[in-house]
């Protein structure tokens, strides 16, 4: 492999070779023929083809440079994962490899030496490579350093010389690379290759409970029906492997009583739509569906209505119908069910009383796609009329508004958002693609336009302060505008990028509109508040983040940044209240998803402005191992240091954060968490290299 310049693109670029020997068998024309099919997967976790082609009698293509390391890298350097990390990994790969198997490419050489972990994110790379190798009759096992069907990996139906194999073959290799990953052997070993492949037929493959201890049951049985001789024993498919890679949480229930004639109250929680479609790939369909009615809904000034974040947070659940909604403090619970046939869609859908358990309204609807946006106002107009919620003439528009009439869009849409809340910088920039996709599909889809500019404005935060993505973020939400200047997600995207960009007076300006426009908004008032603290504005941002957390009760983000604000006032007080709300809704935030990197990292810093060093160094140390190259994480926990009066490591904490690409200098300036940095040297020269 080869580092070198796309002169055409301006980027560095990882260009593979192959051996002349090997290109001589495969053939020129079956080379690219398999590449180009591979050249075709786009995904978050699949390092995709730039190029290929032939040159000179050498076969070569083209992948984006990853400024990261292998999986072999890694586990040579710690042998063993932790159980989050390895299932991190397994989930990310098993993901990759379902989407892939579904477009009918099997990757056929899955190993540790594939894996790139970039910026926290695995990454399967050489797709189609394998498949090119064999159709050309290549040995299991070639001459040339290239592998096709590593010994220590290969499923026995490859190793056997089937050339039809699945994706159940892939699921095999994935299995035995966690077995690696989780107790630091392969499976299989010998002294030579072929003793190897010879145990895969002839061995039972030793449970991981008899290799190492602590593994939890529920995992230690999903390796072996994984790693099953009998392909047709093993998952039937990626997807279903990945379901079973989740560390067993722990979560105390907390119960919320429901005032007496709580079902009177005109409330809602909206639950996640199962996915009854033969795809699982179709759970972000049903998702948006779901995150589409509650924005409508929203809409509603009389009408209480749960967030995304608290109904979501029960996806998955087996719990009592009632109990999720005293939990989320709603009189009424909506679910569902999406079930995709081709272009026929069945949505059924409930809406439930809490107090008593019994329905309110329920409806089946069976009709072709391009009906899911009638299909979603007349669910929101059903429950309007059985929660007896009068609307107002601009509420009524608002609910019946269809942002686009383009099925092929929306589904883009919805792709994009579902990424989008992941929050991770893979996952972010793959929601720009879907974005992107959804805008080529119409042109004038102002809410894509405004995701656009959101994601951008985002990278440009956390993860690639480049002025390109600035310039995105501006062009995008100018577009949205312009296409609906009543979009109120539009108003605070341009908001956050005239921010972004140091514009306070015209960010303020398009804040306020968004917020007239939609009170009910978070991210107005939210990233509003964020851009008062950037000029030092702590008493301005103080009513914006109390507003914020009000929004979302549930959210530990708006209540950490009104603690900051209170601080920088002298408000000492206020300051510890805000804190103590926000570390609560953290820990119960992580009861639900115990490996929230964010979640841990804010509350480090929570936990160090109010005293307790331990905790806050634990916190901090766990979601460095989570996520170790995130720039904001690792922003985050240079604050902890900093609180704590270890310098040194704050500063080289930052200085990470800002290579990794952290770009907000207006925050570190005017950040009170790094007070005791600001005269030190170092610190001031990572202020003048920004």
């Amino acid at each position: 492999m080869y580092l070198a310049e796309d002169f055409r693109h301006g980027r560095d670029v990882a260009v593979k070779v192959l051996h002349p020997e090997l290109a001589s068998a495969l053939g020129t024309d079956r080379f690219l023929r398999e590449i180009r099919l591979a050249a075709r997967l786009n995904h978050p976790h699949i390092l995709p083809l730039f190029d290929s082609g032939e040159a000179e009698g050498f076969l070569f293509y083209v992948m984006p440079f990853v400024d990261g390391e292998s999986l072999r890298d890694r586990l040579n350097r710690e042998r063993q994962l932790t159980l989050e990390d390895a299932l991190g990994i397994g989930r990310a790969v098993a993901g990759a490899l379902d989407y892939a198997h579904r477009q009918k490419i099997v990757h056929r050489d899955i190993k540790p030496e594939n894996i790139m972990l970039h910026e926290g994110e695995a990454m399967v790379m050489d797709f189609g490579i394998g498949k090119a190798l064999t159709a050309a009759g290549a040995d299991t096992i070639t001459q040339t350093g290239i592998v096709v069907g590593t010994p220590a990996y290969v499923s026995p139906e490859q190793a056997a010389g089937e050339v039809e194999i699945d994706g159940r073959s892939d699921q095999y290799s994935l299995a035995c690379m966690l077995y690696e990953m989780l107790s630091g052997e392969r499976p299989f070993t010998g002294p030579t290759a072929q003793s190897v492949l010879n145990k895969r037929f002839t061995e039972p493959v030793p449970t991981l409970s008899a290799v190492i201890d602590g593994v939890p049951e529920e995992i230690d049985r999903a390796l072996s029906k994984a790693l099953a001789k009998d392909p047709a024993a093993r998952f039937a498919t990626s997807s279903e492997f990945a379901r079973t890679l989740v560390p067993p949480a722990v979560t105390t229930p907390v119960s919320t009583p429901v005032p007496e004639g709580a079902q009177a109250v005109k409330s809602i929680g909206v639950l996640p739509f199962t996915n009854m479609s033969a795809d699982p790939e179709n759970e972000y369909f049903t998702d948006g569906m779901a995150e589409e009615i509650i924005n409508a809904l929203s809409k509603i000034q009389s009408l209480g209505v749960a967030s995304r974040t608290s109904a979501f947070a029960f996806k998955g659940k087996t719990e009592d119908i009632r109990e999720i909604g005293k939990k989320l403090e709603v009189a009424a619970v909506l679910e569902g069910s999406v079930r995709r046939m081709g272009n026929k869609i069945r949505v059924t859908a409930q809406l439930i009383n809490v107090a008593n358990g019994y329905q309110l309204w329920s409806e089946r609807y069976d009709r072709e796609i391009e009906d899911v946006f009638a299909i979603q106002d007349e669910i929101a107009q059903n429950i309007v009329k059985a929660l007896r919620v009068v609307l107002s003439d601009a509420e009524k528009k608002a609910i019946e508004k269809v942002a686009t009439d383009n099925v092929q869009a929306y589904d883009y849409y919805l792709r994009g958002r579902k990424f989008f809340h992941q929050n991770r910088r893979t996952s972010i920039e793959f929601a720009r693609q879907m974005f992107t996709r959804a805008i080529e599909v119409d042109p004038n889809y102002a809410l894509a336009h405004s995701g656009i500019a959101d994601c951008c404005s985002i990278l440009y935060m956390y993860f690639d302060a480049r002025e390109s993505n600035l310039k995105q973020a501006d062009s995008a939400s100018r577009k949205a505008l312009h296409l609906d200047p009543d979009l109120a997600e539009a108003h605070s995207a341009r908001g956050l990028a005239f921010s972004l960009s140091k514009q306070y007076d015209k960010a303020t300006e398009e804040f306020e509109t968004a917020m007239k426009l939609d009170p009910k908004l978070y991210e107005a008032p939210y990233f509003y508040g964020r851009a008062c603290l950037a000029q030092g504005k702590s008493f301005e941002a103080a009513p914006l983040f109390e507003k914020a957390a009000n929004l979302r009760p549930e959210d530990y983000q708006a209540p950490t940044f009104l603690a900051s604000a209170f601080a920088g006032q002298g408000r000492i007080h206020e300051a510890s209240k805000a804190s103590h709300r926000a570390v609560r809704a953290i820990e119960k935030w992580l009861d639900i998803n115990p490996d929230d990197a964010r979640a841990l990292n804010i509350g480090a810093t929570i936990w160090s402005n109010l005293g307790e060093t331990e905790r806050a160094l634990d916190w901090a140390k766990r979601s460095l191992v989570i996520d170790p190259e995130d720039p904001q994480l690792l922003y985050n926990v240079a604050c902890v240091y900093a609180i704590e009066g270890m310098k040194e490591d704050a500063i080289t904490c930052l200085e990470r954060a800002i290579d990794k690409g952290y770009g907000h200098r207006d925050w570190i300036e005017h950040d009170s968490d790094l007070n005791s940095l600001r005269s030190d040297r170092r610190f001031q020269a990572l202020l003048e290299r920004m």
